[in-house]
């Protein structure tokens, strides 16, 4: 083994114990919440595409973790910044830390790749831009990577919080 192949392994392996701790301190902060909001959950911890995934989940399918994601999932959107700042405090860096609740963003994952598909279908057939509503960065980069995979770009256009996603043509 060369040393770069070694220096690049340990890189790796010090990628994913940092992602990992982020996720035990994210799953304790979570815990914490749970506990003050009297609300029954698991914690699932994962890494995903080189960032801390942290899923709150209930055995019993409680409409109560709904409470957690809000209208258009706004309560989670919050509760994922506010879980970033508690990785932030104890561990000095900016975390890009995802957090689901109740499978809300594993659905909205897959509405908005059918949304961008169906977006690049139509931007191929008729020749023009086609310009999507306003979406948070989360839901603009799932339809940007279902636009790659369908072989067109995209871009995001406007400022926040109306900035919305085109679908170039070929």
């Amino acid at each position: 083994m060369t040393e770069g192949t070694t220096s690049a392994a340990a890189e790796g392996a010090d990628t994913l114990t940092r992602l990992e701790q982020e996720g035990e301190i994210a799953a304790d902060y979570l815990e914490g919440l749970l506990d003050i909001a009297d609300l029954d959950g698991d914690i699932d911890m994962d890494v995903e595409a080189d960032r801390a995934s942290v899923s709150i989940i209930s055995d019993t399918g409680s409409r109560d973790l709904q409470k957690l994601v809000g209208r258009d999932g706004e309560v989670l959107e919050a509760l994922q910044e506010l879980t970033r700042l508690a990785v932030h405090r104890e561990t000095g860096d900016r975390s890009r830390l995802m957090l689901d609740i109740a499978g809300y963003r594993a659905r909205k994952r897959s509405e908005l790749s059918e949304l961008g598909a169906k977006a690049a279908a139509e931007a191929r057939s008729s020749g023009e831009a086609v310009k999507l509503k306003p979406m948070t960065p989360f839901e603009r980069k799932v339809v940007h990577d279902a636009v790659k995979a369908a072989g067109l770009r995209s871009e995001s256009e406007g400022e926040e919080p109306q900035r919305f996603v085109v679908v170039l043509p070929a």
